[in-house]
């Protein structure tokens, strides 16, 4: 391939650059490099006359006049070292806050999920989504470059993936202090876990988590990053972006199977439940208006209902009631989500007109039910 051709040559530039500091041992480790990933003849004729005679034709040992030079010339070497060993391995170097460290840094010392989200043994659903939205935001990779973390990253999904399951967390919680150990033999060799995971993992990648509570990807849109570029960064980009759009599409296929196991519910249970007494929309043979006696809720029926369910009007106005009062509970609901996560969008990026537009932003179906409830 072009690119590992590209660094091999890079390998073989920087070999002779410590033949040139009389630096044998590093020069045949970064011919050996060069070798592995595009072998040429100028990296096997440098690594023979290395390996033969301790220095490449046409290159000598300088010669040092006191132990001042040999002393300059090792602190010389020490300090290009790391550079150049980035630079042949093509990475990118970021920048990062001792904010970002600390957090991850608190997010590595925690021994429990629930001191890594923050949040105590009662906490409810809502508290575990903000607290993973926050710290969420404040860990992920393309936001926080920090060392280790990835690592917290993926120990916050995991988190939240555990406790937000009934089943998972009381499991988790059964455990207690007495942490399990598991022992593996590989190659005579006992490998024990026995940290705040107890055994237990997420089922969802931690960037599926992400995508599902943020619409697929980070937010990358008014966040700037400072990066060294290389040459490489085009290729990255791609790759990222072709992994970003599985993980998308991936994500998508996850929400749509509960959505598609309800249709097919529903068709199934259709072939054996028999018509509802009521709708509260005016479709097919449900025709007569109704108005219950409490709330003053519209609902329709068919024409026989009055002659079949004469003696029964009040529990069934009370079913119609219920009925009208969960379907405002949950459009309210998704009404209040949607305005919450804007306005933790606008803070995040400082958009003062999206913050603006989210607070302005109606919710008509909680004023329904204050309304009915209120008057």
């Amino acid at each position: 391939m072009e690119v590992n051709r590209d660094e091999a040559e890079r390998c073989i530039d920087i070999a002779e650059k410590y033949i040139r500091a009389g630096d044998r041992e590093k020069a045949v480790k970064f011919l050996y490099k060069a070798e592995k990933l595009y072998p040429s003849q100028k990296a096997q004729a440098l690594l023979e006359a290395l390996l033969r005679n301790g220095t490449a034709a046409g290159s000598s040992k300088p010669s040092m006049s006191s132990n001042g030079g040999e002393t300059r010339r090792r602190k010389t070497t020490s300090n290009t070292e790391e550079k150049e060993n980035t630079e042949a391995n093509g990475e990118i170097q970021h920048e990062y806050t001792s904010e970002q460290l600390e957090a991850v840094k608190r997010v590595k010392k925690c021994k429990d999920y629930y001191e890594i989200l923050g949040v105590t043994k009662d906490a409810q659903e809502d508290d575990l989504k903000k607290a993973y939205r926050k710290l969420a935001l404040k860990m992920h990779p393309d936001k926080n470059h920090a060392p280790g973390a990835a690592e917290a990253f993926k120990s916050i999904g995991n988190a939240y993936a555990i406790l937000s399951d009934t089943k998972k967390r009381k499991e988790y919680d059964l455990y207690g202090e007495e942490k399990p150990q598991h022992t593996t033999n590989h190659r005579h060799r006992h490998y024990y876990y026995d940290d705040y995971t107890r055994g237990f993992e997420a089922e969802i990648s931690p960037e599926d988590l992400f995508n599902m509570f943020f619409g697929g990807g980070f937010p990358t849109g008014e966040v700037h990053v400072h990066r060294r570029r290389t040459p490489r960064r085009h290729n990255r980009r791609e790759e990222d972006g072709e992994r970003r759009t599985a993980t998308v599409t991936h994500a998508m296929w996850l929400q749509m199977v509960p959505l598609l196991l309800l249709v097919f519910m529903s068709l199934l249970s259709s072939l054996w439940v028999s018509d509802p007494i009521f709708s509260l929309n005016r479709r097919g043979d449900y025709k007569d208006e109704r108005t219950t006696s409490n709330l003053k809720v519209m609902y329709y029926v068919k024409k026989d209902f009055l002659k079949e369910h004469h003696n029964s009007l009040l529990r069934i106005e009370r079913q119609v009631e219920e009925t009208h009062l969960d379907n405002l509970r949950t459009s309210c609901w998704r009404e209040q989500q949607y305005k919450e996560n804007m306005m933790m969008r606008a803070r995040y990026y400082g958009d003062r007109d999206l913050y603006r537009k989210a607070q302005q932003m109606t919710t008509p179906n909680c004023d329904r039910i204050n309304k009915l409830y209120g008057g």
